[in-house]
């Protein structure tokens, strides 16, 4: 079976139409996934996601966040913003200031090659958040909720109620099954779940939860968008 099979078949959420171009200037090579449940953080050093990150969302997310936050004012953090892509599609805007989180500095040394603010990226992981309460009006997440356990989710989705004043919107796969795949490792280990379940989750932290559909799909999962509230 060739690498090109491997992938096309084994690869996870949001890094597909990425991953198939960053192929074509990089070589892959095999890695174990980890213990069931354990969240995998090596990747986010890996040349190959930083340069998947370029691509994936063009058409789908990318779109639909900036429609998300058409009506946005004042400040918004992107949690877990990787390479500063969406951000860099943000920034010609006059009435918000983006600013960015990320546990990668590798990843962020990238935004800032990029021409994002320094001073506008912090590096941290996403469930301690080093910003003050209410520090942001709005934030968004793409990609990235379902990669941390259910420990990790919970800790993520608190630490975005205390630090966003208003709304924050986060793109997940739901399982198109719609049933409870629980954590699976492709290529890079997440929860593919149904909706009912992330649903679950976010109610246990905001009170008001609302799901929108997204174009993004794969043959594994569809892309929904949470947004939070309260």
């Amino acid at each position: 079976m060739s690498m090109k099979t491997v992938l096309e078949d084994t690869l996870p959420p949001v890094l597909l139409r990425g991953l198939k171009q960053a192929r074509k200037s990089m070589k892959f090579h095999s890695r174990q996934t980890s213990k069931a449940g354990a969240q995998e953080l090596d990747i986010y050093w890996n040349p190959a996601m930083a340069a998947a990150l370029e691509t994936w969302g063009e058409g789908n997310a990318w779109n639909e966040i900036q429609l998300l936050l058409l009506n946005a004012r004042g400040t918004i953090l992107d949690i877990a913003c990787g390479t500063g892509k969406v951000m860099s599609l943000l920034q010609g805007r006059t009435d918000i200031q983006v600013h960015g989180c990320d546990i990668s500095d590798f990843l962020l040394d990238k935004a800032v090659q990029r021409g994002i603010a320094k001073e506008r990226l912090t590096c941290c992981d996403a469930t301690a958040l080093p910003y003050s309460a209410g520090r942001f009006d709005y934030a968004y997440s793409i990609g990235s909720l379902e990669h941390f356990t259910e420990e990790g989710i919970q800790g993520f989705l608190r630490e975005c109620k205390k630090v966003v004043a208003k709304r924050s919107f986060h793109m997940i796969p739901v399982s198109r099954s719609q049933k409870n795949e629980g954590w699976i490792s492709p290529w890079q280990s997440y929860f593919n779940n149904s909706t009912e379940w992330w649903i679950d989750h976010c109610k246990r932290v905001f009170p008001t939860v609302t799901v929108l559909d997204s174009v993004w799909s794969d043959d594994r999962s569809v892309g929904k968008w949470l947004v939070c509230e309260g």
